[in-house]
């Protein structure tokens, strides 16, 4: 009969268990942080629809917002508005005191191009703030460009806004 040496362990089993334990750590971590930030999304907002005959260009805009109240949304400019002028912001609220608002401007077209305003308190339940608008300098740029304005409250209960179209002439 042959004798066998006996089997020698693996001289990095050691290492690899620690690898291992390492890797499950690892993945504990990412499945906590995934949760984690799908339950408390900051980012998350209730919105609600302007009302239908909202025009921007021409008037003041609100939306109902359910059970907590109403916004009234006005960009306080003389004629139509134009890329690369100021534009006098003012939100107005019913029902509730937002302890902050600020306004998105959102292209239609690029939705990456975002523009945000934090809106000053003027007393509660009114806020003011000034905003302006970039150009698109492409050639192929339309010379009346949709965009979308996203006011967003920020509340005890979380974020409400609404949204309201308007269109943006080149300067």
């Amino acid at each position: 009969m042959k004798i066998l040496p006996k089997p020698a362990y693996f001289a990095g089993l050691k290492g690899l268990k620690a690898l291992i334990l390492v890797t499950g750590l690892g993945l504990a971590v990412c499945t906590w942080y995934v949760f984690f930030h799908r339950l408390h999304d900051a980012s998350h907002v209730t919105w609600f629809p302007a009302a239908a005959q909202c025009d921007l260009n021409t008037q003041a805009c609100s939306a109902s917002l359910g059970d907590e109240g109403r916004l009234f949304f006005h960009i306080d400019v003389s004629g139509p508005i134009r890329a690369l002028a100021p534009l006098p912001l003012a939100v107005d609220i019913e029902g509730f005191t937002p302890s902050q608002v600020s306004v998105d401007f959102v292209s239609q077209n690029k939705p990456d191009d975002v523009y945000r305003f934090v809106l000053d308190t003027i007393t509660p339940g009114h806020f003011r703030g000034h905003g302006r608008l970039g150009e698109d300098r492409s050639s192929a740029a339309p010379a009346v460009m949709p965009w979308r304005a996203r006011v967003i409250l920020e509340t005890p209960k979380g974020r409400l806004g609404s949204w309201f179209d308007f269109n943006l002439l080149s300067s």
